[in-house]
Parts: C-alpha cells; sequence; structure tokens
C-alpha cells in the first residue's frame, strides 16, 4: 500500500517551506513555523488513513472483457464499480495490459458517488496479433479531504487473444463471388479419373465396366450389384506455414509473417465458402502446429486459432520433417498451400526437392514472398561505386532465386512469386482459378 500526497497538499507545503527562512529573521517565530509543518503533515496522516480504509478490493465488482479481438478492431473493456461508503469516491485508474493490447482513451478521474455503482467503458486497441496473459489495474483513491491518494493494485487474471486482421477485399467479397457463382448454376467438380465420390448401388447393367461390381452386394443380394458414383465437389486444402528465419525478415517496417498470416486466412475463408476442407501445419525447427482438415465454420475457427499463436523463429526450417509430417498425417489428396520464401538453389536445395515430392499425391503451391527493397535496390541507377555493388550483388541474388523457383515450377509446383502485400489476393486468385479448372 502506497500513499502519495495530492497537489494541493504539496503547495502548501512548498509555502511552509518558503517561510521557513523567516524564523532567521524573526527567531521568535521558529516554534510557529515547525507547529504548522508538524500540523501540516500530521493532516495529510489522517487523510491519509481514512483513505486507507476503504475496502479497494470490493470497489471493482465486475470486469467484462470481450471474447477475442482482431487487429485494428478496438472494443470496449467493462468495469463496474461499486461504493459502499456515504460519500463520494474519487478514484484514477491505469491499466498495465499484455503488450497486444492499448488503451484508446486517455486515462482519466472516475467519481463514484455514495452508495452507488459506475458502469465505465474502456476502448482498446489490438496492436499485434498473438496471445498473453495477466493485466493489472493501478488504482489511486483519493481521501476525503482531497490531499493524499491511496494507491494500491488490483489484479484480476484474464486470457486475451488478438485474431489476424479481418478486414481486406478479398475476404469482404468472397461470399458475394460465391452466391454469384451458385445462381448462374456453376460447380466446381474434379474431372473424371481423378476421383470419386460412392453414391449408392444399382444394378449392374451388360457392357458396363466390371470394375465397378461391388461383389459383396452381389452375394448379399443374388445379383450383380454396381457402385455409383458421383463426381467429388468437396476437396482438401491444406496450409503450410514456414515460420523459420525467411519469414522473420520486415518489409516495409512490418514483418512479413503478418502478410502470410492475414493472406492464409483469406484463403481458409474461401475454402469454406467453397464447401472445402481446409487445415493449417506451421512448422520451424519443430511442427508447431497441426489442424487436420476439416469443414464448416468449426474448421475455420480452428485454423483462426491456430494462426492467432504462430511466431516467427530466427531457425533454419526442417524441411524433411515438416514435410514427413504431412505424408504421414495426410492421406488424401490435397491442395498443399505452402508460404515460405525462396533465396537460392543452394540454400533452399531441402525446400525445393521436398515441395517436387509432394506430386503426384498432392498439388503443391508455393508462395514466395519477393522483398520490395531487394527489387529495388536491383534496379536503382547506382551514383558511386558502392552502390554499384549493391546492385550487382542484388542482381545475382534475385537471379538465383529465379533460378530456384525456376527448378519447382518445371517438377510441376504452382508458384506463385509475391510481395508481401499482393500475396492474399494472389493466392485467393489462384484457389479459385484452380475450382474453375477443376484440378484439385
Amino acid at each position: 500500500m502506497i500513499f502519495i500526497p495530492d497537489r494541493r497538499w504539496l503547495l502548501v507545503a512548498l509555502a511552509l517551506a518558503a517561510l521557513a527562512p523567516l524564523a532567521l529573521v524573526w527567531p521568535a517565530t521558529a516554534g510557529v513555523m515547525v507547529l504548522a509543518n508538524g500540523i501540516w503533515v500530521l493532516i495529510f496522516v489522517v487523510d491519509a488513513w481514512w483513505a486507507g480504509l476503504v475496502p479497494a478490493d470490493r470497489l471493482l465488482v465486475e470486469q467484462r472483457l470481450p471474447p477475442a479481438f482482431s487487429v485494428g478492431r478496438p472494443l470496449p473493456m467493462t468495469l463496474v464499480w461499486h461504493n459502499p461508503l456515504d460519500r463520494t469516491l474519487s478514484m484514477r485508474l491505469r491499466l498495465h495490459l499484455p503488450p497486444q493490447l492499448a488503451r484508446e482513451s486517455p486515462e482519466g478521474r472516475i467519481a463514484l458517488p455514495a452508495g452507488g455503482t459506475l458502469r465505465q467503458e474502456i476502448p482498446l486497441r489490438p496492436l499485434q496479433r498473438g496471445r498473453a496473459s495477466g493485466a493489472r489495474i493501478d488504482l489511486r483513491i483519493r481521501g476525503p479531504w482531497g490531499l493524499s491518494w491511496r494507491q494500491v493494485a488490483i489484479r484480476r487474471p484474464w486470457e486475451v487473444t488478438v485474431y489476424p486482421r479481418f478486414t481486406g477485399a478479398a475476404l469482404r467479397s468472397l461470399p458475394t463471388q460465391l452466391q454469384r457463382r451458385r445462381e448462374a448454376g456453376l460447380r466446381a467438380v474434379r474431372r473424371i479419373g481423378e476421383g470419386r465420390v460412392f453414391e449408392s448401388l444399382r444394378e449392374w447393367v451388360p457392357g458396363e465396366d466390371t470394375r465397378t461390381i461391388d461383389w459383396k452386394a452381389t452375394a448379399r443380394r443374388g445379383k450383380v450389384m454396381a457402385r455409383q458414383y458421383e463426381d467429388e465437389r468437396r476437396q482438401q486444402v491444406l496450409i503450410v506455414i514456414d515460420a523459420g528465419r525467411t519469414l522473420t525478415a520486415e518489409s516495409g517496417g512490418r514483418p512479413r509473417l503478418e502478410a502470410v498470416v492475414e493472406a492464409a486466412l483469406q484463403l481458409a475463408h474461401g475454402a469454406i465458402a467453397h464447401d472445402d476442407n481446409v487445415g493449417l501445419m506451421v512448422f520451424a525447427d519443430r511442427i508447431q502446429q497441426f489442424i487436420a482438415p476439416g469443414r464448416g465454420r468449426r474448421a475455420l475457427r480452428a485454423v483462426l486459432d491456430g494462426l492467432a499463436g504462430i511466431e516467427g523463429r530466427l531457425v533454419e526450417p526442417d524441411y524433411p520433417l515438416a514435410f514427413a509430417t504431412l505424408a504421414a498425417r495426410t492421406r488424401r489428396r490435397a491442395l498443399t498451400v505452402l508460404f515460405t520464401d525462396v533465396i537460392d538453389r543452394t540454400a533452399s536445395e531441402a525446400l525445393v526437392a521436398h515441395t517436387a515430392g509432394l506430386r503426384p499425391r498432392h498439388l503443391p503451391l508455393a508462395v514466395a514472398l519477393r522483398d520490395p527493397a531487394m527489387d529495388r535496390l536491383a534496379t536503382v541507377r547506382p551514383a558511386s561505386s558502392t552502390e554499384a555493388f549493391e546492385r550487382a550483388a542484388a542482381e545475382e541474388l534475385l537471379q538465383a532465386r529465379e533460378e530456384a523457383l525456376g527448378e519447382m515450377r518445371r517438377a510441376g509446383v504452382i508458384v506463385l512469386d509475391v510481395p508481401p502485400e499482393d500475396a492474399g489476393e494472389a493466392v485467393v486468385a489462384q484457389y479459385h482459378s484452380l475450382k474453375r479448372r477443376g484440378v484439385l
């Protein structure tokens, strides 16, 4: 418990201190000055004692928090205060929030009416994606004479999750586009021979393919029965994020991993809107997240929870482990969208080899994030020998990177080489294109 003098008490104390030198001129006033200072200190002690009698743990009766936050969307936290005393309480509070959140409005003073209740809404602004726990409220309660403040800490532990940013033209337009396609009668289906789903049994007709005969049903029913199939409309979309060192760098003052998270969210939303199954795998030097593909809102919520907790690590990604896990846990054919970056053929040899190895079981789509700063450096007109060397190095790195991406393309991998800010729109457009062509 801490007691702090109010400004009014300090001003009077300063005035008394300024008058103290008068005792050197009139020694008879020395006793009066000492008595005045003692009385003023005693008044502060009494006022602070009365402030200390306020039951601080009973003031905050309720704390209501939003179930979730998303970056860039302020939401209010509600505090309900109750004053058990028969006098008005003047208070100040300061919120100590997790680094993911900040207070929108400046801190102010609260006046609790005698025996009354006050409902206070504090807008909180999410700053960054992630999970955190713990918060503290530092409360200052003013004494009845207004000369002192009693400072106490109220701890109300709570978990906060800040989800990725939901905004974006591509994300907002997906439901409308899907509705228009359905109204037009368009359906994305898989071509014959690429995969079929059992629909029902029927009697076999002579001349049909004998491979469709269901011999168990034939023996059970006493007549030749055939399996009837329908075109498969629901495909698998597996989002794979490389959270190693290549995506921890910043682009335009913003981590490239954040652009990947938002792009992955847009793709997941699009897959669910098309009634496809969607899953998520995040890896660096170990597997951080694996969410098996599922359908509907539950799957989208699971992917959203997984994306909220992604953290980039300054380590070399373990591609053999990641792709071995992918092969072991994903048996069904899937559009595997890998968000990563490629430096050159040598540094990314394991990535290129394992991504190409996804075929023919899966359809691999690699989304490589370009570095706009490197592109600008490779095209700027050099004004000095130093800038000329920098341009030559940038051109060499970009050429090596293009060779690595070309190797992936020749191996049958679909490659998107885009700046971070365009990743979401590009990957959603590519997904729509693949659905229209029926290659999933």
